[in-house]
């Protein structure tokens, strides 16, 4: 018995190779993502599945998929792989896991069915592509992330949940969601299965690594291999999706900050040396004082300019303000009295809010209307501004925030503050091509970021 398991296992090793090399033949682009995955056999494993290191499965059930098709082991190497090259199972908030898996399988098969390769297709092809054809008509792109929020709004039935998944999975998620000390445990032991020396990365440091991989197939995709990306439409929204730049707006609305005077020892520049010896020379006279005052920054005076044209929503409006609101709660953001301008304007100025402090803002808030729905031209809040400079009603005014959905006229010259244009993402416009000035800052946010 214990003879005939391990032929069973040396055959399923076998077939992993013979499936590692038939994509490595015919997707070179994918060398780096194939090779990096060690191969590990495990009679406990439900099918196949992966932590970022490993390739574990159950050679019994390798073998199964095999007698199927030959063209089935192919494909769902390649979807274990793909799961990694967009780093689905790097989880960092709670999902719904059920919406998360089917949204990720969806999106994996979609990019692999898109290769239209003879080596990865199989007898389900057919039915798979249907589903496609009507999930497009719903979801502009078969990304997991934007599968997820369909799924989330459109939940699925158990019973269609279960034929969806059938369809569509291939291995095992359980692990994804698995403690970190379990999963640095799985892997420590799987290491010493292998007779290798365990993988001493955490998940940060895995994610990191299939990030960059994701970035030079991406990269390569883009250049040496564009027949093929092409080709491959799906694969290459699905790289762009999980590789798009992302802006952390915390840290960017800290850039609008100016230097101030706050009663704060200012530890930095206090020297205990000098202040001790004098203690010991003079005994309770030391040398040198603490200093009371300490420069840091805080947000005094900006404005926030609102693009109240037909085409940006009053509910995505208020959930910026109160997003922007949030973080200048948080410590050290804001002086004793601020000078925040919030200005509402389509083609022309509909209304300026005067914010000194955040009873103001809380004020604003609860009884905020949305003014104008017209057209969009950014230049009379530009206009407008200059106008409250020369009249001297912000004395150190440091930029300009101007929340909007990116199509209306620019002034032609650089203001004297830094500006920058946050732009709701347009699930039309793919590879965020929002034409702004040089002298501007972009930002593109996501809903579900706002």
């Amino acid at each position: 018995m214990e003879d005939k398991n391990e032929k069973l296992t040396v055959l399923a090793y076998d077939v992993i190779k013979l499936s590692r090399n038939t994509l490595l033949v015919h997707l070179r682009f994918l060398d780096m993502a194939l090779s990096r995955l060690i191969p590990v056999d495990s009679s406990m494993a439900n099918g196949i599945f992966t932590d970022g290191h490993y390739f574990v499965f159950n050679p019994r059930y390798v073998l199964h998929r095999y007698k199927e098709a030959r063209e089935i082991p192919v494909r769902e190497y390649l979807h274990v792989v793909m799961h990694c090259v967009f780093r689905h199972m790097y989880i960092h908030s709670l999902l719904d896991h059920d919406c998360w898996d089917l949204a990720c399988d969806i999106a994996v098969e979609s990019a692999i069915s898109s290769l239209d390769h003879q080596a990865v297709t199989d007898y389900r092809e057919p039915e798979r592509q249907n589903e496609y054809e009507k999930l497009l008509k719903k979801v502009k792109q078969l990304t997991a992330e934007r599968l997820y929020r369909f799924f989330l709004d459109h939940k699925p039935s158990d019973n269609e949940m279960k034929r969806l998944k059938k369809l569509f999975s291939a291995d095992d998620h359980e692990i994804w969601y698995a403690p970190p000390s379990e999963k640095m445990g799985m892997s420590s032991q799987l290491g010493r299965d292998t007779g290798n020396s365990p993988i001493d990365m955490s998940a940060a440091e895995s994610e990191a690594d299939w990030e960059d991989i994701s970035k030079r197939m991406q990269q390569d995709l883009e250049t040496f291999s564009k027949m093929q990306g092409d080709r491959a439409g799906n694969l290459m929204q699905n790289i762009s999706e999980v590789n798009r730049e992302r802006y952390d707006y915390s840290s960017f609305l800290k850039k609008f900050a100016v230097m101030g005077e706050v009663m704060k020892i200012n530890d930095d520049e206090f020297d205990y040396v000098y202040y001790t010896y004098g203690l010991k020379l003079y005994e309770k006279m030391p040398l040198i004082e603490p200093l009371e005052y300490k420069e840091i920054k805080r947000i005094r005076e900006f404005v926030i300019a609102i693009d109240t044209s037909g085409s940006t929503s009053g509910e995505l409006v208020q959930r910026f303000l109160q997003k922007t609101y949030n973080i200048l709660q948080e410590s050290e953001s804001f002086f004793t009295k601020i000078n925040v301008r919030i200005i509402q304007c389509d083609a022309e100025i509909q209304d300026d809010t005067i914010i000194t402090c955040k009873e103001d803002f809380d004020q604003y808030l609860s009884h905020m209307k949305i003014l104008g729905q017209g057209g969009t031209d950014f230049r009379p809040v530009f206009s407008y501004v200059n106008e409250l400079i020369n009249r001297k009603e912000f004395t150190n005014l440091k930029g300009m925030i101007y929340f909007t959905d990116g199509y209306g006229d620019f002034p032609a010259r650089k203001p004297d503050y830094e500006t920058a244009f946050v732009f709701v993402e347009d699930e039309g416009n793919v590879y965020n091509n929002y034409d702004i000035p040089s002298w501007a800052i972009k930002l593109v946010l996501r809903k579900d970021e706002i």
